[in-house]
């Protein structure tokens, strides 16, 4: 049961803080809410009256917008296009001085810019996640769902976008804020609704004697511990398992690599920061066989990858958790069962003669299920049924269940509660005892100081400097994320 007998009020004026664990229900009674399902029992009221919402079209017409954490968006085409979908044109044409006019006032109130020409399937995921923010935005709703709003925004971002429901609820505007970000929620809420298995578990007021522990308790029934960082213990530390060199890469729309030289050792945690859009997701995709460069080598265990493509990539044992779970990672619309084998089904575990093996998939997917304690009613579940943090365990069972000797991770744990972060993290320090190379993406710095060896900075399509964890502090690695590398 996704929900159970659930009771949430919001007032005019609330922040509401909506917290638990991946799996929990809190995005199934939003989308409640929202008109996407209907509920089996219960009722809602707006404005203290009873009302039936039939769908989306009219969860909005009675003042209810929703910013989901996995994107609604039409990727071929623009921003400003993106935007007008479901808005009325001006006799019978569409508006665009309109919609451009509300994306300046978006922009003014809220920092939210974004270029109305350019197309969503060339935006960064942070991008994308903006627009949905901005879709919201214009729409104007009395009540507003924000899940997971600030996944992929930079903290300044993440601050314009708090002010901003500050101003909405001065306007006695109600919002519900979902996020995992426990720091942030103690920040901007002022009531607090934690749900564990489907139930409502504690209502709280917002104050001094709720702490980030006490919260964290509440939305796992139990005390979460970070995981500690192991000795290395691999036989060959020293051994390049995966170098970039003097790589470059063109094209256009996108960012350029220039000149990366890159190693990653055996027992070695390397994280990459950098701003978003300064060539982070290039450089995942070089190494996942994705973008071909222009000039440099990749190499594997001391082989040059030649040719470069997806198939030989992981033919060299290189696994890839990507940052885009839903458009890059799954195909959503698909049963579990067929993601957790695609990269794979040409095995003969898995086939034979173009023929599947149903019996040996399902016994590997239960397998999985088990091991990973993915929520899922099923091998055969539609998979994207699956909540954000058990979707980024079926991608992380996936790619571990055939023993990569490197790794690449983007945005590991975005989105995803303290107990699966935990578990996450967990799983990539047993690679790394076991001599693996693991390359971790992320625009969350507390991350990359828990968990890496190395930080490499990445600024305008370059790797400006490579720091031991030892030297590496969050006011150097912000310098460096700026551009602005120390001399001596």
């Amino acid at each position: 049961m996704a929900n159970d007998k659930i009771d949430l009020t919001l007032y005019p004026g609330d922040i509401l803080g909506l917290l638990g664990e991946n799996g929990a229900g809190k995005t199934t009674l939003m989308n409640v809410l929202f008109g996407v399902y209907t509920a089996d029992a219960g009722r809602i009221l707006i404005d203290g009256k009873p009302v039936d919402i039939r769908n989306s079209a009219h969860a909005l017409a009675l003042g209810v917008g929703m910013v989901h954490q996995h994107f609604h968006m039409v990727p071929c085409h623009t921003v400003l296009e993106n935007l007008m979908v479901g808005q009325k044109g001006y006799h019978g044409l569409l508006d665009r001085t309109s919609i451009n006019q509300r994306m300046d006032q978006v922009d003014d109130s809220y920092g939210l810019r974004l270029d109305p020409d350019a197309r969503v399937e060339d935006l960064t995921i942070g991008q994308q996640q903006r627009l949905e923010i901005i879709k919201a935005l214009i729409r104007g709703a009395r009540i507003l769902i924000l899940d997971e709003p600030t996944s992929t925004l930079t903290p300044q971002e993440a601050e314009g976008l708090f002010d901003a429901l500050r101003a909405m609820t001065s306007r006695q505007m109600g919002v519900i804020f979902i996020s995992h970000k426990l720091n942030e929620v103690r920040t901007i809420t002022n009531r607090l609704v934690i749900m564990r298995q489907g139930k409502v578990v504690a209502h709280r007021q917002n104050d001094t004697s709720v702490s980030r522990r006490i919260l964290a308790e509440l939305m796992c029934g139990q005390q979460i511990d970070p995981p500690e960082k192991p000795a290395i213990t691999a036989s060959k530390p020293d051994q390049v398992l995966l170098a970039l060199e003097h790589v470059a890469t063109g094209g256009a729309n996108r960012p350029h690599l220039k000149d990366i030289h890159l190693h990653v050792h055996g027992g070695e945690i390397v994280g990459i920061a950098g701003v978003s859009g300064n060539g982070q997701r290039e450089l995942a995709d070089v190494i996942a066989g994705v973008l071909v460069p222009t000039s440099g080598r990749l190499l594997v265990n001391g082989q040059p990858v030649n040719p470069i493509s997806v198939r030989e990539i992981q033919a060299r044992s290189v696994g890839r958790i990507p940052e885009d779970r839903t458009g890059i990672g799954l195909i959503t619309t698909l049963p579990l069962s067929d993601n957790m084998v695609m990269p794979r089904i040409r095995e003969k575990r898995f086939s034979r003669h173009g023929f599947l093996k149903h019996d040996a998939i399902y016994d590997f997917v239960s397998e999985q299920i088990d091991r990973y304690d993915i929520k899922a009613d099923g091998t055969t579940i539609r998979t994207g049924t699956l909540s954000g943090g058990n979707l980024q365990k079926v991608l992380l069972a996936r790619e571990l269940a055939w023993d990569p000797l490197v790794l690449l991770v983007a945005q590991p744990t975005r989105g995803l509660d303290i107990a699966a972060a935990r578990f996450v993290h967990r799983q990539f320090f047993i690679l790394r005892q076991r001599g693996r190379a693991l390359v971790v993406i992320s625009e969350d710095l507390e991350e990359l100081f828990h968990l890496c060896d190395h930080i490499a900075v990445m600024f305008e399509g370059r790797i400006i400097d490579m720091l031991p964890i030892a030297e590496a502090s969050v006011s150097r690695v912000g310098m460096l994320m700026a551009g602005i590398k120390e001399t001596t």
